[in-house]
């Protein structure tokens, strides 16, 4: 089901930089406004305060001038104790002394409304102080309005709000297009991904050269691809091969009935029950071992099914089992106790696999040796059999590879899972298979942990 449009990771991540960037600007915004309103509030006030002192100074020294200049949005007074104004600013125009208020002779502020300022009304923030002169004490008054600062801060307030979001939209695109430039390997790797079927599984998806998580994620899929790849061409090997095996025992089944069914006056009627006898016993054992392997890597063998087990045991079993079908010695003067913790059945299959390869390969005699050596189960079973080619040796643990051909092998004839099986239920109880040959033949060494 495809992802609706506003739900993408492209979208979301534009909306949310986008209104982390608007919320951060709009704070900011907010900051510098209330930082402005107060320089321009200091501002006002030291100047108010120069000039209520100049004006005092003045007043000392008898330079006092009846008109005071001051700045658009200012004001000024000097007033004597008896209330006469002795300076004022023009824009007072006539009127009388602004304020009553006690002073003192540090500045003090306050502020005055609804002062006459020429035509209008105008609400003033006020420093006074007194000064002592030749004259008798006056008290003086300078101020500004605070519509200078509001109309400075309404000037800022508006360029803002025109513009953040011009910001923030030209912020947004480019959030857009980086994201989309950073998104778009993913994009390249999903294309990819839907081309990849299980028919072609040899197929990879585009590594970025980033260095950052979205290489390390191409790469693990190029991992997990080659994986599946290798898995998908063992499975599809695995039923090749299992059918070939399976087909060769039911061919030899049909072919002996048919002939006996078409020439019975020639067929050996003793002989055919055991040849038959023979192909369903290698059948039944075919069947066995591809159902082993295919649970082999699903079902791990549970731990309930553990139990004390003397290996040696099972070793003379099974060896009990395999000489009355075989033409060759086998020594088993070697085997001494050695207590195993695992699964019977499992157990005993992996040692009649193994020796029965031996059997199959061995010209005259197997010898099977058993011991525990540094807390170790140590079975070994050699045969004096024309030994393993050196191309193959790293290879007879694989499923199905024989080191002859068909034509060559036994009554036992393996199928090339015999091994691999036995190396499987070593793995799964804690230990390994490993072979050595030479001209001279051959050894399996299975390990196993000590119970």
């Amino acid at each position: 089901m495809p992802i609706p449009r506003w739900k993408s990771v492209r979208v979301q991540t534009t909306v949310l930089a986008s209104v982390a960037v608007a919320l951060t600007l709009g704070v900011a915004s907010l900051l510098l406004i209330s930082t402005l309103r107060s320089e321009l509030v200091a501002r006002s006030d030291a100047a108010s305060i120069d000039l209520a002192n100049t004006l005092a100074a003045r007043a000392v020294d008898g330079s006092l001038q009846a008109e005071i200049a001051v700045a658009d949005g200012s004001m000024a007074q000097v007033v004597d104790s008896a209330g006469r104004v002795l300076a004022s600013s023009a824009n007072l125009g006539s009127t009388g002394q602004v304020s009553n208020t006690t002073l003192t002779r540090r500045p003090r502020q306050f502020v005055l409304r609804e002062v006459p300022d020429d035509s209008d009304l105008e609400t003033y923030r006020v420093w006074g102080r007194t000064v002592d002169t030749p004259q008798g004490q006056v008290r003086v008054f300078a101020g500004t309005s605070p519509e200078q600062s509001a109309e400075a801060e309404q000037v800022v307030a508006s360029g803002l709000l025109l513009g953040l979001p011009l910001v923030v939209a030209v912020l947004a695109a480019a959030i857009w297009a980086l994201t989309g430039r950073a998104l778009s390997p993913v994009e390249h790797i999903r294309i990819r991904v839907t081309e990849i079927t299980g028919q072609a599984l040899e197929q990879r998806v585009p590594v970025p050269p980033t260095g950052d998580e979205l290489e390390r994620l191409a790469i693990t899929m190029n991992q997990m691809l080659a994986r599946l790849d290798d898995s998908s061409r063992r499975q599809r090997e695995f039923i090749a091969d299992a059918s070939h095996e399976l087909q060769s025992p039911l061919a030899s089944f049909r072919a002996q009935l048919e002939v006996a069914v078409t020439h019975p006056l020639a067929a050996d009627w003793e002989r055919l029950p055991k040849d038959l006898l023979a192909d369903s016993d290698r059948l039944e054992r075919l069947v066995r071992d591809l159902l082993f392997l295919a649970r082999e890597d699903s079902q791990p063998i549970a731990a309930d099914r553990h139990a004390p087990i003397d290996l040696d045991d099972v070793v003379l079993e099974e060896v009990a089992r395999l000489r009355p079908r075989a033409a060759i010695t086998v020594d088993t003067s070697r085997v001494s106790a050695a207590p195993v913790l695992g699964d019977a059945q499992d157990l005993g299959r992996m040692v009649r696999n193994v020796v029965e390869n031996a059997a199959e390969h061995a010209r005259t005699s197997v010898w099977l040796g058993l011991e525990i050596a540094d807390s170790t189960i140590v079975l070994t079973v050699s045969d004096d059999g024309p030994g393993v080619p050196e191309e193959l040796q790293g290879r007879v643990f694989e499923r199905f590879v024989r080191t002859e051909s068909d034509r060559s092998r036994r009554h036992y004839g393996g199928s090339g899972l015999g091994l691999p099986i036995a190396r499987a239920i070593a793995q799964r109880h804690g230990g390994d298979a490993t072979l050595s040959s030479s001209s001279a033949g051959t050894t399996v060494t299975m390990t196993l942990p000590v119970a």
